[in-house]
């Protein structure tokens, strides 16, 4: 069909640090791969194309977000491609080691290459027996692999084993085949910082450092060293995908709460989320409620920090896109969603409700208190504050004990931090202020330089 680059659309979530991709072939028809449930971008650009998605593939149980695979079948009758060993409980076209598929002009094989998971398949794009590129979800991706700890650390070493045949196998097709990642930077299923999001096969020989590990064992050593923390709704949504994602006739919404209502939700039970800008929140928040941004890592931290089972309602400025949160939540299998503030805090306190504030302090300001980074452990042993107590934002619900009194919490630029403060203080801590900034900033400010490694750090 004369494929070229113009062909392939990347969609990058940056918040959850994944790749869709949209693959235009040729005849009004589109191939999908690895699309999240939140199918807005997905859905703009086949519109701007004028294409039908026919095909939606999935190159595993995903872990980090429900699959967009069902709900592209209801909506656009599309055929869903994904591993027969997945035993997916919906409608599908199961596919083993060696399949193709005609997507009509192009080929599409599957290729087993467990390692992320078990039932993992790599999908190759032939135009006729030329290899286009090759969709490797969690298998190779740009520098290193993906994780192999996310069906228990018992499997981790067996599954590492894996990833190195799958990678090598990999290996063997020609240097100028495309990688497509679904996996890329800011993901925690997890990638190197900064990397670009594709490559090909012939760059990944060169600078994928687990490809130059000379031998098995050391493959494994390399990959397990890199495993960090990983968010608590991981461990729910391969299960999920594997049922089937309920399809959406109609796209959420978020419905208007009053005062009282908000006031109801949380005495019985449900949590209350502040999606305001950290500073908005320090200012005045409803006291109990936890502050997450609305970002690109909002669905991160909703998973990470909260239940799926209970009511959720949230707190928004006027200006705030309602749709992105609706989205962040769904996508992550979050659909308790009670409603919003109607008017904002301004509506609350009119109540005649009490509000709550936290100090948000400059780097100056900072001075003489206990310095608290609630950074991943790989960021804080990069560079932190000299004495800084380092305790991860994911596990600070189980480990508030260890912040000291009075402290100041900080992060990279303040958001965690304020999540991190609004978890204290639901925990009965008082005297905690925020950093408004990073330790670049502390260090600037107090002559101090940062220093490295992991001493310091709690869980």
């Amino acid at each position: 069909m004369g494929f070229s680059d113009d062909h392939l659309i990347p969609l990058v979530d940056q918040g959850l640090g994944n790749s869709a991709y949209l693959v235009d072939l040729g005849d009004g028809r589109a191939l999908a791969v690895d699309a999240s449930r939140d199918l807005r971008a997905l859905k703009a650009a086949a519109a701007r194309r004028g294409l039908r998605v026919a095909f939606a593939a999935d190159t595993h149980l995903h872990a980090d977000f429900l699959s967009g695979a069902l709900q592209l079948a209801h909506d656009d009758d599309a055929t869903v491609l994904a591993s027969a060993a997945g035993r997916r409980a919906f409608d599908h076209r199961g596919l083993g080691d060696g399949d193709e598929v005609d997507l009509g002009g192009l080929t599409l094989r599957a290729l087993a290459t467990p390692g992320h998971t078990d039932e993992h398949l790599s999908f190759l794009l032939l135009d006729g027996s030329r290899e286009l590129g090759i969709f490797t979800g969690g298998s190779m991706i740009v520098d290193s692999a993906a994780r192999t700890d996310l069906l228990g650390a018992d499997r981790a070493e067996e599954l590492a084993r894996a990833q190195y045949r799958s990678l090598h196998r990999l290996t063997e097709l020609p240097d100028t085949t495309a990688v497509w990642p679904t996996h890329g930077a800011g993901s925690f299923c997890s990638a190197p910082p900064g990397a670009e999001r594709t490559s090909t096969i012939g760059n990944q020989k060169q600078t994928n450092p687990l490809l130059a590990a000379p031998d098995e064992d050391t493959f494994v050593r390399q990959l397990l060293t890199t495993l960090g923390s990983y968010p608590a709704y991981f461990d729910r949504l391969s299960e999920a995908n594997r049922r089937g994602p309920a399809v959406l006739a109609t796209s959420p919404a978020l419905p208007g709460l009053t005062a009282d209502q908000v006031r109801t939700l949380l005495a019985d039970g449900g949590h209350v989320v502040d999606a305001r800008p950290t500073a908005d929140y320090a200012a005045g928040h409803i006291p109990g409620s936890l502050s997450i941004p609305l970002r690109g890592q909002f669905a991160t931290w909703l998973g990470w920090l909260l239940p799926d089972t209970a009511p959720l309602a949230f707190v928004t400025n006027d200006d705030q896109d309602l749709s992105e949160v609706v989205w962040q939540a769904y996508k992550i299998g979050y659909e308790r969603l009670a409603g919003r503030l109607s008017g904002g805090m301004a509506s609350w306190t009119a109540a005649g409700n009490p509000q709550a504030t936290t100090e948000f302090v400059t780097a100056e300001r900072a001075a003489n208190r206990p310095y608290v980074d609630v950074r991943q452990e790989s960021e804080f042993a990069a560079g932190h504050v000299p004495g800084a107590v380092g305790i991860e934002l994911g596990t600070l619900p189980a480990h508030a004990a260890a912040a000291p009194a009075g402290g100041v919490v900080a992060c990279g630029h303040g958001e965690r931090a304020m999540t991190a403060a609004s978890l204290l203080e639901h925990a009965g801590r008082t005297g905690i202020a925020v950093l408004d900034g990073g330790p670049a900033d502390y260090a600037a400010a107090h002559d101090q330089k940062l220093v490295q490694g992991t001493e310091g750090t709690h869980a």
